[in-house]
């Protein structure tokens, strides 16, 4: 008998070590994703409708801390500049320097050195002469060229009726564009309401350099829920095998008075 409690002791032990290992292991994912989060990534409220329905007015976003020379056509950035009432302002970057911005092409289109820029991120507007039903009205209600100095940027919201962007600047010095060095993030997901992560444009993809690779948040955000189901799932398993050992212990214990 006493060998049988040997065995039943080391497997008690077993499921200590088992348990506290995953606990352990699912502490340092979890509180390692926090933290990392907390580093490469700044929450912001929306503050406007410029930006839907990408992103609405009071959403709350999760921007990753990038420097101006990693942002691409395409991006939707948070920035602040004097010229635009020095606050945080959130807008997608259509132009970079060098580039030559119009718009409409015949088709109602964006475009950026003479290449024209599906988005479909531009609220459909119902009936229209450029398609059916669902067809989007013309990327700008006026037309506009602007030519992006070198460093600069050129940005217009999402919402194009009514977004106070890179258009009402036309006249200013650097046709309405900013400086690279004016961004302060990269928004990479709406965190309130869970609209989820907010994807690079394809359409950029096409013109030269590219679009910006996606962030670590997906990364940090699978982190965090393994180490939460470690922990979980090690505490479970811990008190689960703590339960096995005590009947096991309590049966040896009637089978050894019995003899």
């Amino acid at each position: 008998m006493s060998g049988t409690g040997r065995t039943d002791d080391g497997r008690g032990r077993l499921g200590t070590v088992v348990s506290n290992l995953a606990v352990a292991v699912g502490c340092v994912l979890f509180l390692g994703g926090f933290a990392w989060g907390a580093v490469v990534y700044k929450p912001y409220t929306v503050p406007t409708e410029s930006m839907s329905p990408t992103v609405n007015a009071g959403d709350r976003v999760l921007a990753e801390r990038i420097a101006g020379d990693e942002v691409r056509r395409g991006d939707v950035v948070v920035f602040t500049d004097s010229t635009w009432g020095d606050v945080p302002m959130v807008k997608r970057v259509v132009g970079v320097g060098g580039d030559k911005v119009a718009c409409c092409d015949k088709d109602g289109r964006l475009t950026v050195n003479g290449e024209p820029v599906d988005e479909p991120y531009l609220r459909a507007e119902g009936a229209s002469s450029l398609g059916g039903p669902d067809a989007k009205g013309p990327a700008s209600p006026q037309n506009f060229t602007a030519e992006v100095p070198e460093g600069q940027l050129f940005l217009l919201g999402d919402e194009r009726n009514t977004s106070m962007d890179s258009r009402v600047h036309l006249q200013d010095p650097g046709q309405g564009s900013v400086p690279r060095s004016a961004v302060q993030a990269r928004v990479d997901a709406v965190a309130w309401p869970l609209n989820g992560m907010i994807e690079r444009p394809r359409a950029f993809a096409a013109l030269p350099g590219g679009v910006s690779a996606s962030g670590p948040l997906r990364l940090q955000l699978t982190g965090l829920v393994v180490g939460a189901v470690l922990i979980l799932g090690g505490a479970a398993y811990g008190t689960l095998a703590d339960r096995r050992s005590a009947r096991r212990s309590g049966r040896q214990g009637v089978s050894t008075g019995a003899h």
